[in-house]
């Protein structure tokens, strides 16, 4: 856990020494607290919140857990197609609180070939399981999907011809079907989230309004390409 009583402490024009002394600690115990050397217990934090003059929750920095954006959707595909392990080098967004960040990722909506479903500009988020596995509980659901070439699409997932293989849904009659496709995986959509309520961040920038995306213009354009 983090906390701001740093920027508290200048803000309020006050040095290092003039705080210990109000709490009645050494200085090097405050400058431990300061700069996260140092355990902060109730006792000074709710010490810090009566010197600061504010409630002892506003001295405590939110985490913000994020998560990779790791490929574009246009006309159902996925484009470039992804390679989760290099989700470092991805634009990020804030995980939704109804979902947990381990092993979540997003991708984003560019175009409008799955309205009314999906606008331009939205995200899906998606859980990443190991390779070379289509659960049960993915069929009969819009899904994320990777065929063994490595093309990926939305599609809605359904048992094929022949074990093994699966028929490909388009999400709207614009699109076009696929069947007896060997997928190497396939992940349930967890959560749709239209594009003006995400918090993305690129390159260590906060609040990043990316907006929506032209059709065929792709959000990763100079980024490091999956190989």
């Amino acid at each position: 856990m983090k906390f701001n009583i740093r920027e508290r402490r200048k803000g309020a024009s006050l040095t290092q020494e003039e705080v210990a002394d109000m709490l009645g600690i050494s200085v090097s115990l405050y400058n431990g607290l300061e700069t996260g050397k140092r355990r902060m217990n109730e006792t000074y934090l709710e010490g810090l919140a009566n010197i600061f003059e504010v409630p002892a929750s506003h001295l405590i920095i939110e985490e913000i857990q994020s998560v990779p954006i790791a490929s574009e959707v246009i006309d159902g595909a996925m484009v470039p197609p992804f390679d989760l392990q290099t989700g470092s080098s991805f634009p990020q967004v804030e995980c939704p609180p109804q979902l947990s960040p381990k092993n979540l990722f997003a991708v984003r909506v560019s175009g409008n070939s799955m309205e009314p479903i999906y606008s331009n500009g939205d995200l899906l988020f998606f859980f990443y399981k190991r390779l070379g596995v289509v659960p049960s509980y993915a069929l009969n659901k819009r899904c994320l999907c990777t065929d063994v070439s490595g093309q990926g699409w939305i599609k809605q997932v359904r048992t094929g011809t022949e074990r093994g293989q699966y028929n490909l849904s388009a999400l709207t009659p614009s699109s076009n079907n696929a069947h007896d496709v060997r997928l190497s995986w396939a992940q349930p959509v967890r959560l749709h989230l239209p594009y003006e309520l995400a918090k993305i961040t690129f390159n260590g920038d906060a609040n990043v309004d990316l907006g929506p995306s032209p059709h065929g213009r792709s959000l990763f354009s100079g980024l490091p390409q999956p190989s």
